[in-house]
């Protein structure tokens, strides 16, 4: 959605690749984690790196790193270099930071929610979706951090019985977006996608956001 394609580099590249990054994890266990994983000094956003980042704009993007190769190992690595970047990053008054994460619940095990101000989930019309909800509502009590859900590709009956269900559980729902035809074919298509697309109120959610 930011409308610019991948960086050059990943994050996890651009500090020397996976063997740099287990290279500080077997060092913190060697003194069984009494210290912690540093590989960032703090930054604003506008000082990140070109190699990393690419930009539209005010917008930018970037990934954290992901597995290329068949038996590469576990994603252990880009959890630690998301932590220690999101604890790191100074992020002003008129600015935001949007992390994308896995579906699932294995990044609150990992500590990324540590440097979040808050956690959104975006759920689509599905039981399990609405099951996954109030587990990640319970992590982000636990972690102290607000939590609301964007109900995802809803009609007028989906979302009525989506909405039920949620506040059922007493989650908040910050905002919802429509099924919308054009996205799922771009999508689809491989197409990028723009904001215009969108037929929900995007700045009214970011607004509930910002006000948890």
């Amino acid at each position: 959605m930011a409308g610019t394609g991948p960086a050059e580099k990943t994050l996890m590249d651009y500090l020397g690749g996976r063997p740099f990054v287990m290279e500080k994890l077997m060092a913190s266990m060697r003194k069984n984690w009494e210290e912690k994983v540093e590989l960032f000094q703090e930054c604003g956003l506008d000082e990140l790196s070109s190699d990393f980042v690419s930009r539209n704009g005010n917008k930018g993007f970037m990934q954290i790193g992901k597995i290329e190769h068949s038996h590469e190992g576990c994603a252990c690595p880009m959890g630690v270099i998301a932590k220690d970047f999101l604890n790191h990053v100074i992020v002003n008054d008129d600015e935001w930071v949007l992390v994308d994460t896995e579906a699932g619940v294995e990044h609150f095990g990992r500590g990324i929610v540590e440097g979040v101000d808050s956690v959104v989930m975006v759920i689509d019309p599905s039981n399990d979706a609405v099951l996954l909800s109030e587990k990640v509502s319970q992590l982000s009590k636990e972690a102290g951090k607000p939590f609301g859900v964007v109900l995802n590709r809803v009609d007028d009956e989906t979302k009525k019985i989506l909405e039920d269900a949620i506040l059922e559980k007493n989650i908040s729902i910050i905002g919802d977006i429509p099924y919308s035809k054009t996205m799922a074919r771009e999508n689809l298509k491989g197409n990028r996608l723009d904001n215009n697309m969108i037929e929900g109120d995007i700045g009214e959610i970011l607004k509930k956001v910002e006000s948890q």
